[in-house]
Parts: structure tokens; C-alpha cells; sequence
């Protein structure tokens, strides 16, 4: 008698999919999203927060099981380090900094024209690095200088993760009840580009030679 072939259970994945069909990815998406937004509410703590999401996100895609509070707590716990608090008081110190250069803009400061472009493009920028910087793997996790290394080259990436950056200020502004979802597609758009540029860095090495020949 012939065995019925045995079923995958339901709460894992393929192997490598950060998200299960159906509406599991809408679970998912808006448990992470949930989440890192309440994890952010401190404001000091929004790095770990979101450097948290994507180790989840990451370890997701690697063993295929969803998505649990437990997990994202544990991940949260370790990287509130007092390094991750100090990068934490950097986006309030942009964001004041970004605040008193748009009052000068609207004063009508000489070069305003110039000015309000280039402020777009700063804050977009330092988007971009930040959220690579909260994507990177151990041990590069938030580290500024890698971010950088790697947004610059990897620029497809960089402008995959501005336009999710635009996106998100687009939905915040056209409908504020859903930023408290934004955390989650943010954090899986910076993990999924960094993931996607894993490959080409693994081709990219130096094949080692064989024993045999050497």
C-alpha cells in the first residue's frame, strides 16, 4: 500500500523566500511593521529597531519559518547596544537640522532655488544609508562606513531603496494612520536589496585552488 507523500508543514517556506504566500505576507508585513514601530517610539532606539526587522527578515529567508514576536524581541535585545543608542540620536539631530534650512529657504535666503533641491537630496541620501546601514549582516550591522561603501556600489540598490524612502513620506503624508505599517516595508526593502547584491559579491571573489591543484 502505497504511502501518501508527506506534507510540508504550513508554517515554513522554500528555502531563501523571505515572505509565504497568500496572506501570510500580509501578516508578516504588518507584525514587522507593528513591531519596529513600537520599538521606535523612544526615537533612540529606531536603529536597533529596524537593524532588528531585517535580522528577522534575514533569518526568515534562511530556515523558512515565519515570523514571531519572540524573535524579533530577541533580535531587538541584543543590538540595543550603547553604540545602536548613540547612532539614534542621530536622525532627530538631521531632522532639526533639515527644519531650520527649510525656514531659511522659505525666508527667502539668497540661493533658495538651489538650496531646496539640494536638501531633498541630502535627506533622501541619508535615508538610503541609513536604512543599508540597519540591513547589513553581523558584524557590519549599523556601520555607516559599510553602508556607504556599499550604496555607492551598488546604486540600483541605492535608488530601489530612495524611491521606497519617497513612497513611504508620499503614503505618511497622503494618509497618516498607516505609519505606524510604514516600519515594515521599509526594513524588508533595505534587506531584500542587500540580500540581492549577496550573489554577485560571492561571484565576485577569487575561486581558491584545489589541493590537488596547486
Amino acid at each position: 500500500m502505497a504511502h501518501a507523500p508527506a506534507t510540508q508543514p504550513r508554517d515554513r517556506r522554500e528555502p531563501g523566500e523571505v515572505f509565504g504566500p497568500g496572506f501570510t505576507l500580509f501578516a508578516d508585513m504588518l507584525l514587522i511593521g507593528l513591531l519596529t514601530a513600537l520599538a521606535c517610539l523612544p526615537v533612540v532606539t529606531a536603529p536597533a529597531a529596524f537593524a532588528a526587522a531585517s535580522a528577522t527578515l534575514r533569518q526568515t529567508a534562511g530556515d523558512g519559518l515565519q515570523i514571531k514576536v519572540g524573535t524579533y524581541m530577541g533580535h531587538l535585545r541584543q543590538l540595543l547596544t550603547p553604540r545602536a543608542l548613540a547612532a539614534g540620536l542621530l536622525p532627530p539631530v538631521l531632522f532639526v537640522v533639515l527644519l531650520v534650512d527649510v525656514a531659511l529657504v522659505r525666508g527667502g535666503m539668497p540661493g533658495a532655488q538651489i538650496m531646496a533641491p539640494a536638501l531633498a537630496l541630502l535627506t533622501f541620501g541619508a535615508a538610503v544609508v541609513g536604512l543599508r546601514a540597519t540591513a547589513l549582516e553581523a558584524p557590519h550591522q549599523l556601520s555607516v562606513r559599510e553602508a556607504l561603501v556599499r550604496s555607492a556600489g551598488d546604486l540600483r540598490g541605492a535608488l530601489l531603496l530612495g524611491a521606497a524612502a519617497l513612497l513611504a513620506v508620499l503614503i505618511a503624508w497622503s494618509t497618516p494612520l498607516m505609519i505606524p505599517l510604514l516600519p515594515g516595508p521599509l526594513a524588508f526593502a533595505a534587506t531584500v536589496v542587500d540580500l540581492r547584491r549577496q550573489p554577485d559579491a560571492q561571484q565576485s571573489r577569487p575561486r581558491q585552488p584545489h589541493p590537488r591543484e596547486s
